[in-house]
């Protein structure tokens, strides 16, 4: 009898040390569960931060901005191709104005000075012709590089034609005040 409580002893100890073995296991498989699950759904809530004043939207809206902007692209071409006709009227129309008064300028000042009146009107008119034949593409990638070669000289250039444009105004003001 005591031959079977020690083999009912060993394989209880057997039994027993496999049962924590088992624990040890399933323990585990748990944990490692546990850790799949807890990293999905970390991972699932995580989202890129927006910007300040943004707003989620979906990809319907990116075809709305682009529409948007074309439109935008389109109105300011077609608004810079009138500006640049009428600009280029205007300095053809200055061009005839100089020619006409050299032949003044030759009576009463001399041909000499006549002379550089005929040349600034055929400078202008040349600047016209210029004008006209470029594209509004091309005369913003002018402007472009102008600009990156000398900026100082753009800067007031823009200071001057701002203080023009501030003079037509006021005085376009004080007229319909007048």
């Amino acid at each position: 009898m005591a031959d079977i409580r020690k083999s009912i002893g060993k394989s209880s100890a057997k039994a027993g040390e496999k049962k924590p073995a088992a624990k040890k296991a399933a323990v585990k498989k748990s944990a490692a569960r546990k850790d799949t699950s807890e990293m999905r759904s970390t991972t699932a809530q995580k989202a890129a931060p927006l910007k300040a004043g943004a707003t989620k939207s979906g990809p319907a809206s990116k075809p709305a901005t682009s529409d948007f902007k074309e439109r935008a692209m389109t109105k300011a071409k077609s608004a810079a191709s009138q500006g640049k006709e009428r600009t280029g009227n205007a300095i053809e129309n200055l061009s005839k104005m100089i020619e006409d008064s050299a032949k003044t300028i030759d009576d009463n000042v001399g041909q000499k000075y006549g002379d550089y009146a005929r040349s600034a009107a055929d400078s202008v008119s040349s600047f016209a012709e210029k004008l006209n034949a470029k594209e509004i593409d091309e005369m913003v990638e002018d402007a472009r590089g102008f600009v990156r070669k000398s900026p100082a000289v753009a800067i007031g250039a823009a200071a001057v034609v701002g203080f023009l444009v501030s003079r037509l105004i006021k005085s376009g003001m004080d007229d319909r005040d007048a």
